[in-house]
């Protein structure tokens, strides 16, 4: 099943139905490690309502911090190595080591949500989306969905030094998630496909694919490191890495829409501005 978060509550897509609920919020509902199982139960109490109900989404984020997790594909260990002009073994090491690289992403008024505005930095010349799956997780580190994520980048930034990485990283409107929180208990299938394009003028400037099969580093692996000595009273997000990265030639444009469709969930549509 899917949540989507509107301007005047949550609505639920159940059974290709559609409930609404103006009193239950995401905080309530990410701090349950049954959360799938207490929404089978819950939904057919909410308001039923038709699709019309999923105007005006917002992102699927209520107190909630977003983290991410770096260098889990293999293009993106070569393009962060391509990219460093100081320390690019540090990104191979990374990849080989048994400690992934977990960093802080984006506090909830930093997150915009579907068919609203991402930015690039003023002062980056360099800049790209990442579509990533983003795991969902409860208080208690247990993952109880999934949805899409865009990890805005300056990748000129991060190449001059890697320890530049929070401000290539961590800005205003730096991260989007949505359109839906697809909750679930299973785990996603390895197969699940991630797909960017990027249109400039109507016209595609960039597409990419990739698939989760691709990510070095299970989800369950990196939840645990994110745990260790840090606790999230509201539950979390963590972006899981991407194995999509544009050509080095290509830098977003103000006035690009960006599309990053992952399988089983839907489609996330920003533009740059």
């Amino acid at each position: 099943m899917k949540i989507y978060r509107t301007a005047s509550g949550l609505v639920a897509e159940h059974e290709n139905q559609h409930y609404f609920s103006g009193s239950i919020n995401l905080d309530a509902l990410i701090a349950r490690d049954d959360l799938e199982e207490y929404l089978r139960g819950t939904i057919p109490t909410w308001q039923r309502v038709d699709a019309g109900a999923l105007s005006d989404l917002r992102a699927p984020i209520e107190s909630q911090e977003v983290w991410g997790a770096g260098v889990t594909y293999y293009r993106s260990r070569v393009a962060r190595m391509a990219e460093s002009k100081q320390g690019g073994d540090f990104y191979d090491k990374v990849y080989d080591a048994e400690r992934p690289e977990i960093f802080f992403k984006a506090t909830p008024h930093r997150v915009v949500g579907p068919n609203q505005k991402v930015a690039i930095r003023s002062d980056s010349n360099w800049s790209v989306p990442e579509p990533e799956v983003a795991l969902v997780i409860s208080p208690h580190a247990k993952i109880v969905g999934y949805t899409v994520a865009n990890d805005m980048s300056s990748r000129d930034i991060e190449g001059m030094n890697p320890l530049y990485l929070p401000q290539a990283k961590t800005y205003d409107r730096s991260c989007a998630l949505g359109p839906a929180l697809l909750v679930t208990s299973e785990s996603l299938p390895t197969s699940t496909a991630i797909k960017l394009e990027i249109l400039r003028k109507g016209k595609t400037a960039f597409s990419g694919e990739s698939a989760l099969s691709a990510r070095k580093r299970t989800a369950e692996e990196l939840v645990s490191f994110l745990f260790r000595h840090c606790s999230f009273p509201q539950g979390c997000f963590l972006m899981t890495g991407t194995g999509i990265v544009p050509d080095d030639s290509f830098t977003l444009h103000q006035g690009d829409e960006i599309r990053i469709s992952v399988s089983g969930i839907g489609t996330l549509v920003n533009t740059v501005g």
